[in-house]
C-alpha cells in the first residue's frame, strides 16, 4: 500500500537567489542545524560510537558523486495517482507546463564509448557514433571517443525522456566557491525507470577527459568503501540502526545528515522500504539512502521519498540484502 506524504521536490523560479530565499524561510527545519555542509563535515560529526574512519570514508565518497537535478518541465504523462493506490503523484496537476525543481542524485557509472561502442563491444543504446556535448555540437569534428555518465534519482524528480530532456545536474557543489561543473546534455533519458520502486536513471554525455576519470576512480572508490562498511556493520545493523544522506536541500549546497532508520518494509525480495529520523529539506527528493551493513551495490539503496503525515521520513524502495 503506497503511504501518503509529500515528496521532498523543491519548487523554485529557477534562480540560485530564489533557492538561497528557499532555505532561509524553510518550515520544516528552521536553522538547518541537523544538516553538516560537506565541506566542514569530519570524523567526530560521526556518533560517537561509530567514529570509524571506514565509515566516514563512505559518506565522503557518496558525497563526491553526489549531484543536484534541476529540472524545468512537467510531463503530461505524469499519472494521476501513485500506482496502485488512491494517493496523488506529485506535479500531476502542473503537467505540460515549464516548472522550475531540483532534487539529488548521485552519479552511479561512467562508460566510455569509441565510434558508438563501449570497451566490451557493446553499441550505444542511441546508435551514436560521436560525442553529442554542446562543445562537439559546435565543433566541425566532434569527439569518437565520450563517456555516457549515469546519475539515478527519484522518479517523481525526472519522470521520463521529456523531463530528462529538459534537465542538468550540477556536479561538486560543495560550497559557493565551488566551480560550477554542469552535465546538460543526454545519451539517454530514463531508459531505466520504476515508478513503483520510485526510481530512475538519466545519462548525460561528456567528451572531458579529466571529468570522466575522475568520476570513474569515484565511483571505484565509493564501491570499495561501501564493501568494507557493510561487512564490518552486517551483524549489527538492526542493533545501531545508523543510517546517512547526502542531499542538496532547497538546491543549496551539499549537506550530510546523519540519524537513524526506523523501520523497513517489505514489498519484495529483498526490496524493502524505510522510514527514518535523518533530517532532510524539498530538494533532498532523489537523494540515496543508505542505511549501514545493508547492502545493493550503492546505486540500488532506495531513494528518499518524503516526508509522511506523521512527520517521518521515508524513501521508495530498493534492492538490499
Amino acid at each position: 500500500m503506497e503511504p501518503a506524504g509529500t515528496v521532498e521536490i523543491e519548487l523554485s523560479e529557477g534562480s540560485e537567489a530564489d533557492l538561497h530565499r528557499h532555505l532561509t524561510k524553510c518550515k520544516k527545519n528552521p536553522g538547518h542545524s541537523e544538516f553538516i555542509p560537506i565541506d566542514k563535515f569530519n570524523i567526530n560529526h560521526l556518533p560517537e560510537r561509530h567514529r570509524d574512519s571506514d565509515l566516514y570514508d563512505v559518506i565522503q565518497s557518496v558525497a563526491d558523486l553526489t549531484v543536484r537535478i534541476n529540472v524545468e518541465m512537467v510531463s503530461v504523462n505524469r499519472p494521476k495517482l501513485w500506482p496502485n493506490s488512491n494517493v496523488p503523484y506529485p506535479l500531476y496537476q502542473l503537467r505540460g507546463k515549464t516548472n522550475c525543481r531540483t532534487g539529488t542524485g548521485m552519479v552511479c557509472s561512467v562508460e566510455q564509448y569509441t565510434t558508438g561502442c563501449s570497451k566490451n563491444g557493446r553499441k550505444h543504446l542511441m546508435e551514436y557514433k560521436t560525442c553529442r556535448c554542446s562543445t562537439c555540437q559546435q565543433a566541425d569534428v566532434p569527439s569518437s571517443v565520450w563517456w555516457d555518465v549515469v546519475v539515478k534519482t527519484a522518479a517523481h524528480v525526472v519522470f521520463d525522456k521529456t523531463e530528462a530532456q529538459h534537465s542538468a545536474c550540477r556536479l561538486f557543489y560543495d560550497s559557493q566557491d565551488s566551480p560550477c561543473v554542469i552535465l546538460d546534455n543526454l545519451s539517454y533519458a530514463t531508459s531505466s525507470l520504476n515508478i513503483e520502486e520510485d526510481w530512475c536513471n538519466v545519462s548525460y554525455m561528456t567528451c572531458d577527459t579529466k571529468l570522466a576519470d575522475k568520476l570513474q576512480q569515484l565511483v571505484q572508490q565509493f564501491d570499495n568503501n561501501w564493501r568494507r562498511v557493510r561487512d564490518k556493520y552486517w551483524i549489527s545493523r538492526d542493533e545501531i540502526k545508523l543510517n546517512f544522506i547526502v542531499s542538496h536541500p532547497h538546491g543549496c549546497t551539499k549537506q550530510v545528515s546523519i540519524g537513524h532508520w526506523v523501520d523497513k518494509q517489505s514489498v519484495g525480495e529483498n526490496i524493502y522500504r524505510f522510514t527514518y529520523t535523518t533530517c532532510t529539506c524539498p530538494g533532498s527528493s532523489g537523494a540515496k539512502i543508505f542505511c549501514i551493513g545493508y547492502f545493493g551495490m550503492g546505486w540500488y539503496q532506495p531513494t528518499h521519498r518524503g516526508a509522511l503525515e506523521s512527520g517521518i521520513n521515508y524513501s521508495g524502495s530498493g534492492h538490499v540484502v
